[in-house]
């Protein structure tokens, strides 16, 4: 972010010393995710920007705020700018109503651990969970401290972490806690199983997951959920429920103009098993075009790009970094 930005932030901050309005929005916090488009964490942004400008210095609202434009940045990778951006609203923190505090640790960990130091991540979720937050909503965000250790503490308890945040997503009264930590850990869940080599357990969550978010108002989410069922049909040797499945988002994006470069992926893989590495080769193709330049691909698994590379056979020469 140009310093520019930052400084606006810091000095809206600075006009006034923080003080819990008794006025806030009781849905503040959920009024404020509504503006997320998780698929564009760039238009995110700016809609956090714009809510920005309506509230007075040194908010609540404008500190809470600020947690999310950080998130927009860590979800696409510009750690420094969202290290930045939390460290306007810091010394502010500690006097803060409880629900910012949550959401600053939330941040602040989200961000050590895209930088690979989830070690430093786990105790700020941690103290995140612990935080005595009494405002509506406060389970959402409890479950949501978990969710981060589900992902970000060692392999032996991650499981544990995520087994715990579903079970009280499951029991809430709140039907948003509910429904959108019921889909994600499920979600998240199906793919610790994949990971440990179960497929058929990690199938059996993503379609809890997938039956979530088909009652829900969330496109992208959905799209989501579907790959990732085919992803578990591929592993299984459902190739032609997998295959439906890939060719009807790719049809959905296709009619969108915002083609999805692990959709091709899949179709290329799906080739591959069946025998087809002429087939596989165009997919291939349009999977790396598309996927090339993901910075969270390119972080989490360069083998990966590099497989599309060799099934497009576009030669190590050729593969764009």
């Amino acid at each position: 972010m140009p310093r520019l930005g930052l400084f606006c932030i810091a000095l809206a901050i600075a006009h006034s010393c923080y003080a819990m309005a008794a006025t806030v929005p009781v849905d503040f916090s959920e009024r404020l995710d509504s503006f997320w488009n998780f698929a564009d964490p760039a238009q995110s942004e700016q809609r956090f920007r714009q809510e920005l400008q309506r509230h007075p210095a040194g908010s609540r609202e404008v500190l809470e705020t600020t947690t999310q434009i950080a998130r927009t940045q860590s979800l696409r990778r510009l750690l420094r700018e969202a290290d930045a951006t939390l460290d306007t609203i810091a010394p502010y923190v500690p006097d803060a109503s409880p629900r910012v505090r949550v959401r600053y640790l939330l941040e602040r960990g989200r961000t050590l651990n895209s930088a690979g130091k989830a070690a430093q991540a786990v105790p700020l979720f941690m103290e995140a969970a612990q935080v005595a937050d009494k405002y509506p909503g406060a389970e959402f965000y409890h479950v949501d401290a978990l969710h981060m250790l589900g992902i970000a503490a060692s392999k032996a308890k991650q499981l544990d972490w995520n087994h715990r945040a579903l079970a009280i997503a499951e029991a809430s009264a709140d039907a948003r806690t509910r429904q959108r930590w019921g889909a994600s850990l499920n979600h998240n869940i199906g793919w610790t199983y994949f990971d440990r080599g179960e497929p058929t357990t990690a199938l059996a969550y993503w379609e809890k997951a997938l039956a979530l978010r088909e009652a829900m108002d969330d496109a992208h989410a959905l799209h989501v959920a579907r790959w990732t069922v085919a992803r578990g049909y591929r592993e299984l040797g459902r190739l032609d429920e997998a295959e439906t499945i890939q060719r009807s988002l790719a049809a959905q994006t296709g009619r969108a103009n915002a083609p999805d470069g692990y959709v091709y992926e899949e179709l290329a893989e799906l080739a591959v098993a069946r025998g087809d590495r002429t087939g596989a080769r165009p997919l291939a193709a349009n999977a790396y075009a598309l996927l090339r330049n993901d910075r969270s691909l390119a972080a989490s698994d360069a083998a990966r790009k590099a497989r599309l590379a060799r099934l497009a056979e576009l030669g190590g020469a050729q593969i764009v970094q």
